[in-house]
């Protein structure tokens, strides 16, 4: 548009001067015609010859001037001097102008500022019959009314100008638009760019690029498109199925005009990947635009990387998956569950057997057991696990197993050294189609301890040598796992040892009560939990749970210790409390032990909880040293927590414990357990309390031991976090006509009376076998407590396991066995009670002592 506008006002501004130079020469040539016909009339030269020149000649220049339309005719003489002038006073005045030209016979024009003002004026001369210049005449007009002429012809112009520039507007607008369409509104750098970009797709770009019609007719074709289909070189323009070249899936897809996305199709030796879409999305013409792009060698490549790319995800997985335990079985399985299907189709794992145990293996492949079996099929004829296998010399296991270093077998129907292991069983094998074998010995710290087989059957190809190097790999990352179990298992399988050695294996026989126990490691290995039940004197028993902070052997073996001196302490016949305080001491002692040794396990501390049950009373006396309350089970099936007096863990010092007394009814159950059993990371005390009473209510008649398993299934986890110890006891009371009482004067006569009664006792209870000896056992007893002790005096006898004997008296002195010599009158009583008894002793009590003496009964 500015460019039309601006031809159009150069045109007018053309037009413009064009205009006023041809008015400008109009002026002159009427000028000059006037002049000339002026100066040619008749009767000018007779005027001129006239007295009075000016007198004739002005009236005909007048009249000469305005029937022509100049300004002015005039008429001198050959000096310049008028004869005639537009304006009358000029006459006689020399002519404003240039004369000499005309005197020599020359038209002459010029433009000059005269008497009427700025003028265009011809001057040319008057000859007479001779030819000589006698006169000059001039003629002219004004500038101002030439320019005016040519102010007349501008609106002409310029109207014309305007039709012009709308006439061209209009025309560039219909042509405008015309490209618009035809070019889709693309500015002339838009075009160029796109011609180039059109150029490069045909020629430069390295993707076959192809446009077909509707009609199934190739529209544009680039040379990599060319090449890739080996198209000629004619081929736009002509039906797709007219190429010969083109294989009949690539000309079906081509003119179906459907969408393709990453299609592989062959053209020749060729892989290519197609990609086609309509062309008529945007409302353009119907058709499709096709890209080809030739992925032959991407195919290789990208097989390649992707086959890397899942071994290095093998690795990855197995670095997760295998030694998530230390269970040696458990491991090897995890490492044959992770290379099937992935890695090979079937997996076997031989340990040596002794590995298994945690102990160091042998030297050669025999002894290996089967510990992992694994494979896309269970129907496999390979060795079944748990076989104890004696691998041959010639075997690819063997050979393994003694060079530290794999074997790869591509053929295993080949394999004659493999063969000669199981001739039958090798034969079934390579029938079922497995024919590839790699043995890869497990090696960790310079020891093998068995070997990985992986087996290919013949839904693969066989194995190779990189595969080897991934296989290695693999089992490498196993070994340690493997051989951390293992030392693991030696480990625990001590520390087991020396705990089950320091645990009841049994419980002593008693009557008192029914036991029930149970003792679960902690899934970190053995601690310091620990039970025991102790049969005392007078048909009593003594029950103890107790808890030693921390885990392994230091903690084992100090439970062991503590466990050795409750029993020692209970063969005092210490009460709970001072039995506790004596155990404070020990640990306390430990503690110095450990902190002089600077041992990195000191012990911090153990709880203990200590209860005695006398059936003849249905009495338990308890203490505890920061230890949990036992759970009571009455003969209703309530369960309740008695309320013991808290003392503080052992070793602290410095503060006494106290007993609580409680009566329990016949055929309850005595509860007492460790902290393990309530206490989790999952819940607090108060939901495992909860739990406990849960399971122990609404069963009184249940036996201890299914108490145990009821307690045990409710409360744990399949692996405890804690070692777990938990004693179940059912009381019985002791029938009373199996207890027979007597209170004895303190006066020497009176022991004939009682040894006579307790012999009609025993007749009674049918012991009459062991009258002679009770006999001669009260005697001495009674006797002596009437001699030196102080009243009250009592004699209990009590039918149980054995036969009791119990003399008790106010006194706090305690006699003594002695080798009486001699000459001694005395001292040969104790030892005929100690040899007519199974065994004897002292036990003190808040109002005195009792001695006691215990006989096998008859037949026992």
């Amino acid at each position: 548009m500015a460019l039309v506008v601006l031809l159009v006002a150069f045109a007018v501004l053309a037009l413009v001067m064009q205009s006023q130079r041809h008015t400008n020469a109009e002026a002159k040539r009427r000028s000059i015609a006037v002049a000339q016909t002026f100066a040619h009339s008749p009767g000018v030269l007779s005027a001129l010859k006239s007295p009075d020149p000016a007198k004739i000649l002005q009236p005909l220049t007048e009249a000469g001037r305005k029937s022509a339309g100049v300004d002015f005719i005039v008429v001198m003489d050959t000096k310049g001097i008028r004869y005639t002038h537009p304006m009358p006073d000029r006459i006689g005045k020399r002519f404003v102008g240039e004369i000499a030209p005309s005197l020599a016979g020359r038209v002459y024009t010029e433009s000059v500022h005269g008497p009427l003002g700025h003028e265009v004026q011809a001057t040319v001369p008057v000859k007479d019959d001779a030819g000589k210049v006698v006169a000059l005449t001039s003629a002219g007009l004004k500038v101002t009314n030439v320019t005016s002429l040519v102010d007349r012809q501008i609106p002409i112009i310029l109207t014309a100008g305007a039709v012009a520039l709308g006439v061209a507007t209009a025309a560039t607008a219909l042509v405008g638009r015309r490209l618009r369409r035809q070019t889709h509104s693309l500015a002339p750098n838009e075009m160029s760019r796109m011609y180039e970009h059109h150029d490069t797709v045909l020629h430069s770009v390295r993707e076959g690029v192809l446009i077909v019609s509707d009609e199934g007719r190739l529209l544009l074709v680039n040379d990599e498109a060319r090449r890739l289909l080996e198209l000629p070189p004619d081929a736009e323009g002509r039906q797709v199925a007219d190429m010969p070249s083109l294989e009949p899936e690539m000309v079906a897809l081509l003119g179906s005009g459907r969408e393709a996305t990453d299609e592989v199709h062959l053209a020749g030796p060729r892989l290519l990947v197609v990609n086609q879409r309509p062309t008529d999305r945007g409302g353009g013409a119907r058709g499709t635009v096709v890209t080809l792009r030739d992925s032959t060698e991407l195919r290789a490549v990208s097989g390649r990387a992707e086959i890397t790319g899942e071994r290095l995800k093998l690795l990855y997985d197995a670095g997760l998956r295998i030694g998530t335990s230390l269970d040696v079985v458990q491991t090897a399985d995890e490492l044959a569950r992770i290379a099937v299907p992935r890695f090979a189709d079937f997996v076997t794992v031989d340990l040596a057997d002794a590995v298994l145990h945690g102990e160091e293996p042998a030297a050669t492949a025999k002894g290996m057991r089967r510990v992992a079996v694994c494979g896309i099929r269970d129907d496999q004829p390979l060795y079944e696990k748990g076989r104890l296998i004696d691998f041959l010399p010639s075997t690819p296991q063997a050979r393994g197993y003694g060079s530290g270093r794999s074997e790869l077998v591509a053929d295993l129907s080949t394999e004659t050294g493999w063969q000669l292991q199981d001739p039958e069983r090798t034969e079934q094998i390579v029938d079922y189609g497995i024919h590839s074998l790699i043995a890869v010995p497990i090696q960790a710290r310079g020891v093998v301890l068995g070997m990985v087989n992986f087996w290919r059957s013949k839904e693969h190809a066989p194995f190779d040598q990189e595969e080897l190097s991934l296989a290695e790999e693999l089992v490498a990352r196993a070994a340690v796992s493997i051989d951390n179990a293992r030392r693991y298992t030696r480990e625990h399988a001590l520390a087991v040892t020396l705990q089950r050695s320091l645990l009841p294996r049994g419980l002593p026989e008693q009557s008192a009560v029914d036991v029930g126990y149970r003792y679960l490691p902690a899934q970190s290995g053995v601690s310091g939990d620990w039970f025991d039940v102790i049969p005392l004197p007078g048909s009593r028993v003594a029950m103890v749970v107790g808890d030693v902070v921390g885990h392994g052997l230091h903690a084992a073996a100090t439970m062991g210790r503590l466990r050795t001196a409750v029993h020692n302490f209970s063969t005092l016949d210490l009460p709970p409390d001072e039995l506790l305080s004596h155990l404070d001491d020990l640990v306390g002692r430990i503690d110095q032990d450990e902190a002089c040794t600077e041992s990195p396990a000191a012990v911090v501390g153990a709880t203990c909880l200590y209860a005695i049950y006398d059936p003849t009373t249905r009495r338990c006396t308890l203490a505890r040293a920061g230890h949990l309350a036992p759970a009571l089970v009455h003969p209703d099936g309530d369960v309740t927590f008695p309320d013991l007096p808290p003392g503080p863990p052992l070793g602290l010092g410095g503060m006494p414990f106290q007993t609580a007394e409680l009566e329990i009814a016949e055929g309850s159950q005595l509860v007492l357990y460790t902290d393990g059993l309530v206490e989790d990371r999952s819940r607090d005390l108060d939901e495992g309390m909860d739990l406990l009473r849960k399971a122990l209510a609404g069963h009184p008649d249940r036996a201890p031991e299914d108490s145990c398993r009821a307690v045990l299934e409710s409360l744990l986890p399949e692996r405890p976090a804690d070692d777990v110890a938990l004693l179940v006891a059912r009381t019985h009371a002791l029938p009373p006509d199996r207890i027979a009482e007597w209170d004895v004067p303190p006066d020497p006569a009176a022991v004939a009376g009682v040894r006579a009664a307790a012999t009609a006792q025993l007749d009674a209870w049918g012991l009459e076998e062991l009258g002679f000896g009770t006999e001669l056992v009260l005697s001495e007893l009674v006797t002596n407590a009437v001699r030196y002790g102080c009243g009250p005096i009592r004699l209990r006898l009590i039918h149980d396991r054995t036969l009791i004997c119990e003399v008790s008296d106010g006194s706090s002195t305690s006699p003594h066995l002695r080798y009486a010599a001699t000459t001694d009158e005395g001292g040969r009583g104790l030892f005929l009670v100690s040899h007519l008894t199974e065994r004897w002793g002292t036990r003190y009590t808040p109002q005195g002592k009792v001695i006691w003496a215990e006989q096998t009964l008859p037949g026992h």
